[in-house]
């Protein structure tokens, strides 16, 4: 089944799309070293440096998927909370690209703050919207951690499902077994230079992280967020002021800083996973990044129900 991703970033939706059953037809996204990522990672994806406000989806009706991670700042608690009055709010360009697509199923993804009182009215216009174009709406708020991932990262996933099929869409479950700690996540990777004190920070850092913030590009270099998310860090043995360049050296002491790397396995992304930019950008492509691991339990749940209409078809 074929899927069109818009602010695609540095992968992390498109990657768990894909492996739940999507081919990617496009992706869009307006940063360049996020394009080169997906580019170096996936040589055979069309990938589109533009933004989406100017791309047109004409060429793509009838993809059975439109998915995108829609900029988060407009309804961050970590910004102004502008909401549809903020120049970044990309919700406009989302919708009228699904009436060019038109496709089976819409899969957008947010920020908890998304779901903040003060947004309801915007929230219900955006329903209405989708609905008049045919489509069953739902939104709701998921945990990455509730899919294996070693992270507190609560993301909204907004679906909008051609009426015909919505019947067959079910919210995914989140997984069973709890997701393993920071510490044996990341241990081979702190210990890959011969880190002396390695086992013991893995028994201190017992738990899953903080959210990952990825930053603005308005804002200096990459560090692990705000002073409450350092401290979060601290207590389980990170420092969070910056991002190494590489693991700690056999004779080091103190809390490690985490590398462009290890946050991106605590983001869910696989380690071949290459990034491409200096730091400071590979960092926020990772930061602010969807995971993958969340991204395809939802698209899982899609490719079910187009799955079942299709089968209905064919017994009808």
């Amino acid at each position: 089944m074929f899927s069109v991703e818009i602010c695609a970033g540095a992968g992390g939706q498109a990657l768990g799309l894909e492996k739940s059953g999507f081919s990617h037809l496009a992706a869009i996204e307006i940063d360049a070293d996020a394009c080169k990522t997906l580019r170096h990672n996936r040589p055979h994806w069309a990938v589109f440096e533009q933004d989406i406000s100017t791309f047109s989806g004409l060429s793509y009706r009838g993809a059975e998927l439109l998915a995108g991670g829609l900029p988060c700042p407009p309804f961050s608690k970590a910004s102004k909370q502008l909401g549809e009055a903020d120049e970044r709010n990309l919700f406009p360009a989302g919708l009228r690209l699904i009436d060019e697509i038109r496709p089976k199923a819409v899969m957008f993804e947010n920020v908890k703050g998304f779901l903040d009182p003060r947004f309801i009215h915007y929230r219900d216009e955006i329903q209405s919207k989708i609905q008049k174009m045919g489509y069953s709406f739902g939104i709701k708020l998921f945990n990455a951690s509730d899919f294996g991932v070693p992270q507190l990262r609560p993301r909204v996933v907004i679906i909008a499902i051609e009426n015909s099929i919505s019947e067959w869409f079910e919210w995914p479950v989140p997984i069973s077994l709890p997701p393993i700690s920071v510490g044996n996540a990341l241990y081979s990777m702190l210990q890959a230079k011969g880190w002396q004190q390695a086992a013991s920070w893995r028994e201190k850092a017992n738990s899953i992280a903080p959210t990952i913030v990825g930053g603005s590009k308005k804002h200096g270099g990459p560090d692990l967020g705000p002073t409450r998310a350092k401290q979060a860090w601290a207590a389980i043995g990170v420092d969070g002021m910056g991002i190494a360049d590489s693991p700690p050296q056999p004779d080091f002491v103190g809390n490690p800083r985490l590398t462009v790397e290890m946050v991106a396995r605590l983001q869910g992304f696989p380690d071949d996973w290459h990034f491409c930019g200096r730091k400071t950008s590979r960092y926020r492509q990772v930061g602010n990044a969807f995971p993958p691991p969340v991204a395809e339990a939802v698209g899982n749940q899609i490719i079910k129900a187009l799955s079942a209409r299709k089968i209905y078809r064919v017994a009808s």
